[in-house]
């Protein structure tokens, strides 16, 4: 880990001392039991304080080939068995929701857009990346958008212990409480990789998984107009939209939300976050 302080898990142990029934219902949510998340890669590398970051992050993302997420027998309510994938019941409608950050190059770019439309969207941190970029994470809490939990160094889930789940979920609830005053209600695993014990132990945190409908794939970099074009063929009620700010050069994902998100407005969606 970059840190060079580990944080407690002390608040933690506490929520997964309450068992698993801490997941409350989701009112406007709901998950497609037939279908997948779509599968994508995303690093979550630490990036350098911000006062030295000079260029994009030297990492590259690597897709992932033939993974699929399993499946399990059902556990015992209310654990979910599939993540949330898109909204419902809530009109003309979309969420966008940006993977892998906070990264001093690209999120104020992004808090940039969405603030000068008045628009709210989720951020799924990575908790190296916020651990490093607090003033970020404040920056998106306090401007009022939704601070999610995914994972802290940007494992696959599913080849981890129950302890390793335990622990990178839980490093992160922590620092993003610490920083905020609030630990995330939403997680998302990272590349799409769900299993049961992501699902119990997000469970007793306290918090509710969250997939995608519409995937950009712009950490592929395929160029601005591929990712605006991907965003406006799958927009429609309820989408959620799957994005980076964070993981490599993101100046296509940056360039892309300016464009398609006053189109979407002016198509008539209303750009929200779902309630809890």
């Amino acid at each position: 880990m970059k840190s060079d302080h580990r944080l407690p898990l002390r608040r933690t142990v506490l929520r997964l001392a309450t068992g698993l029934g801490a997941a409350t219902a989701v009112g406007l949510v709901v998950a497609d039991p037939g279908t997948s998340p779509a599968r994508r890669p995303a690093g979550a590398a630490g990036s350098q304080a911000a006062a030295l970051r000079t260029r994009p992050l030297a990492y590259r993302l690597r897709p992932m080939t033939g993974h699929t997420p399993p499946r399990y027998r059902p556990a015992a309510p209310p654990v979910r068995t599939r993540p949330f994938e898109q909204l419902t019941d809530i009109g003309h409608a979309m969420v966008l929701t940006f993977d892998d950050g906070p990264d001093p190059l690209y999120t104020p770019h992004i808090l940039d857009t969405l603030r000068k439309h008045d628009v709210r969207a989720m951020f799924f941190l990575c908790g190296e990346m916020a651990n490093d970029n607090r003033d970020l994470v404040r920056r998106i809490a306090d401007e009022g958008h939704t601070v999610g939990n995914h994972t802290w160094t940007h494992p696959l889930v599913t080849k981890l212990s129950r302890a390793g789940v335990i622990e990178e979920l839980g490093r992160t609830s922590d620092v993003i409480e610490e920083i905020t005053g609030a630990a995330p209600l939403w997680y998302r695993a990272p590349y799409g990789a769900w299993n049961r014990n992501s699902f119990e132990i997000g469970a007793a945190m306290g918090m509710e998984p969250m997939a995608w409908t519409v995937d950009t794939l712009d950490w592929t970099v395929p160029g601005t107009d591929t990712i605006v074009r991907r965003v406006r063929r799958g927009a429609g009620p309820g989408v959620v939209v799957l994005s980076h700010d964070a993981g490599g050069n993101r100046s296509q994902s940056v360039a892309a939300l300016r464009r398609y998100l006053p189109q979407l407005l002016d198509d008539g969606y209303r750009l929200t976050v779902p309630r809890r």
